[in-house]
């Protein structure tokens, strides 16, 4: 399991190089099968801060520091509820919120229509708290973001790179809430590496994979990953 989890981060390293985002959404269907849904979530933010590291020197230019620091700020502010949110749910309704958010970070593509009222400070604020939520309960930060950056016709190349502050910001405070991994240092740092490798693979690959193609396959890795969790949180429900 754990040579198919260091596989998973792999491909969502790359996908996350290459694209600007979903690192989680790829990974988190497999890791919270692997090591169940507060600890696969815990394991997924602490990566995801790797990740957002490696990928933040390269995105520094590009990056849209009023709109970042008010999405950041009020990210940080309501994280700690995500975090508790997290860790007063049972197993199961954990399950279904994780899988739940999942599908909502690969629908944010028709959120079009309610994104157009998500602008400007009032959208930042509205779409950082939510988004702080998300990333310290369920790692998936990312439909409120993409549902402000649509609203608020903010370009992609500084969408992504600010994004990136963003995620560094959030994931720092929910591994500060949620405490680091109890899972064996050996498999972290297998993890870890996998997710550095993946991130300077993904920088070659970026050269030569077309952005149309990494995003077909992180679609079908995440909504793969999200159906089986919540395929697990329906079976739980009746056992």
């Amino acid at each position: 399991m754990l040579v198919l989890t260091a596989l998973v981060t792999i491909v969502a390293a790359v996908i996350q190089r290459v694209t600007g985002l979903a690192f989680v959404l790829v990974l988190i269907g497999p890791i919270v099968l692997v090591y169940g849904p507060v600890e696969g979530v815990t394991i997924a933010v602490l990566l995801a801060v790797i990740a957002s590291l490696f990928a933040v020197p390269s995105a520094w230019r590009d990056v849209d520091w009023p709109r970042t620091l008010w999405l950041l700020g009020a990210g940080l502010v309501a994280a700690p509820l995500g975090a508790l949110t997290a860790a007063a749910l049972p197993q199961t309704a954990l399950l279904l919120l994780i899988g739940a958010m999942g599908v909502l970070a690969l629908s944010v593509q028709w959120l079009g229509p309610v994104a157009r009222h998500v602008r400007g400070r009032p959208g930042a604020i509205g779409a950082g708290a939510l988004a702080g939520f998300m990333h310290a309960s369920s790692g998936l930060s990312g439909p409120a973001l993409a549902s402000f950056a649509l609203g608020d016709d903010w370009p992609q190349r500084r969408f992504a790179a600010s994004a990136q502050i963003v995620f560094l910001g959030y994931g720092a405070i929910s591994v500060a809430l949620r405490g680091l991994p109890a899972t064996p240092l050996p498999d972290l740092a297998v993890l870890a590496a996998c997710t550095a490798g993946g991130m300077i693979l993904g920088a070659f690959a970026a050269r030569r994979v077309p952005l149309a193609l990494a995003r077909r396959v992180m679609l079908l890795c995440a909504w793969a990953g999200t159906l089986v969790v919540l395929g697990r949180a329906t079976a739980s429900l009746f056992t």
